[in-house]
Formats: C-alpha cells, structure tokens, sequence
C-alpha cells in the first residue's frame, strides 16, 4: 500500500468541500438499518415506513437511530482519513472507531473530535492488518479507500480481518472506484484549481495493463501572508471489476447482499463510476 495523504493531509478539507457528506451518512445510516442485526437492530412496522426526511432526521438526532447493544453499535469505518464521515455517524448516534493509516490525517480527525465532544477511538493501523479489541456490528470503508490496496491477496486479507471482527450477521459497506472510471472518465489528464490559501496541480496517468491510477499532486499551502509551501505526493489506485470485488468478498467468508451504483442507488452498468457493495458476516475462516 502505497505512502499517501502525509503533505496532503493538511489541505485535503478545503478541497473536499464539495464531498456530500451528509448525503452518505445520511445513506450509509439507512443501509445500516436495513442491513443491521437483526436482533441488534429491530424495527418496527413503523420504524419500516420512514419517510426520506424522516430518515435524514436521523442522522441529526442521535436518538432517532435505533440502539445496539454493546458491540453491535460499534462502527468501524476502515481508511477514515480526517474523519469527517466518523464525526456524522458518531452524532447518528453509532460508536465510532476510526482506522487510518496516515498519521497526519487522524491528527486532524482527533482535533475535530477535541472540538466536539465525541466519544471515537482513533487508531493508527494499516487496514491490511488492522487489530480490534473485540467485534463490531459495522465496518464501513467509503471514498475508495479500499482501491489503494494495489494486490488482490492483500485485499482478500482486508475483508478476511472484517469478517474475522464482525459481529454475527454484522454489515460490511463499501465503495470503490471502477476500471471504467480510471480508464475512461479520468484517464490521462490534468486537473488543476487555485483558491487564495492553497492550490494544487494533479498529474493524472492510467496505466492500463496493470489497471494501476498513479496522480501526482503538487501543492502549494498557504503558510502566512504572501508566503506558500510547496510540497509533492504520489498515490497510486487500482481498478478492480466489480465480479474481482464480490469474488474476493465472498471468499473472505462474507455474503454479498447488494450491489449499487453509488450515483443512482440502482444496479451498476458498464459505465458505473462508482460502485458500493453491502455483504453480511456469515461464517468466519480465519
């Protein structure tokens, strides 16, 4: 896995701003609900009916979220970067664990959880061989975090550990960017943007025979008046194919329950961009 978000990290907010976060939370929280244990998370006929705002209340009222017990309130959300995401589900009323393997990414993520209050366990870990103290009811890894693992063994051995920490029956959720998105739409091209207090340029190269995405980004930040900083990083992604993804899942010992296209909620097409898949614990091999 490749050494990224390390000069990045302390810009990458500002130019993800435009990410809906609270769109995902909001739809992460209703597949957490549907998908969850179902004796961890019973619903009531009623519970069932929710209307859409209904459900987007519940990512702003804590208490409108169903409670699990002990373990199966736990989240685990895998690749959690600065932890904007963690902070949504952890006010949706889920325990949050935050696991991240850039250190300075989750000293971001901590100081946002110094500024509100809440109760998540951060945890500097490679996801390839990440450790908990016991099982979770979820583990969520959303913003194709899971495409940085550039060999398929190393991310049979990431869903292996997340079936291994699942409570039974407990919901994996995740998304990842697919070989027509890095072939197609990004490809080989330059994306540059410029703001008063940082810019960036991103050199973007697909290297079709070994499906690897390389983008190099160079920053410049915005350290006092008239005064940048400039500083380079390289990351490298993978495209899988949504049969490589569901494969590997499902040999981790995880049964796949859905697929979607994560732009349309419906099933995915050639031309998917981005998929999420939703699997269940069922049997554990490790």
């Amino acid at each position: 896995m490749n050494e990224s978000y390390t000069g990045f990290a302390r810009v990458y907010d500002r130019f993800m701003d435009d990410v809906p976060y609270d769109e995902w939370a909001h739809f992460l929280v209703s597949l957490l609900k549907k998908y969850g244990s179902r004796k961890g998370m019973e619903t009531t006929g009623t519970d069932a009916a929710k209307t859409e705002s209904d459900e987007m209340d519940s990512v702003r009222k804590p208490e409108a979220v169903s409670g699990l017990e002990t373990e199966r309130n736990i989240v685990l959300d895998l690749g959690c970067g600065t932890g904007t995401l963690t902070e949504k589900l952890a006010e949706a009323g889920y325990d949050m664990i935050g696991v991240d393997n850039s250190q300075e990414m989750l000293e971001i993520a901590m100081e946002k959880r110094e500024k509100s209050g809440k109760n998540i366990l951060y945890l500097l870990q490679d996801m390839r061989e990440f450790e908990l103290y016991g099982t979770v009811g979820a583990v969520v890894s959303i913003c194709d975090s899971l495409n940085y693992i550039l060999e398929e063994e190393e991310l049979l051995q990431v869903f292996s550990l997340v079936n291994n920490y699942l409570f039974p029956e407990g919901v994996f959720i995740f998304d990842f960017n697919t070989v027509y998105k890095y072939e197609t739409v990004i490809g080989d091209t330059t994306i540059a943007e410029n703001r008063e207090e940082c810019s960036f340029i991103w050199d973007n190269y697909y290297h079709e025979e070994e499906r690897i995405n390389e983008y190099d980004l160079t920053i410049f930040a915005k350290e006092q008046e008239d005064m940048f900083r400039r500083f380079t990083e390289t990351h490298y992604q993978k495209g899988y194919t949504l049969e490589e993804m569901t494969g590997l899942v499902e040999k981790a010992g995880l049964r796949v329950v859905e697929v979607m296209d994560a732009d349309t909620h419906e099933q995915p097409t050639p031309v998917s961009e981005r998929i999420y898949v939703i699997a269940k614990e069922c049997q554990k091999i490790m």
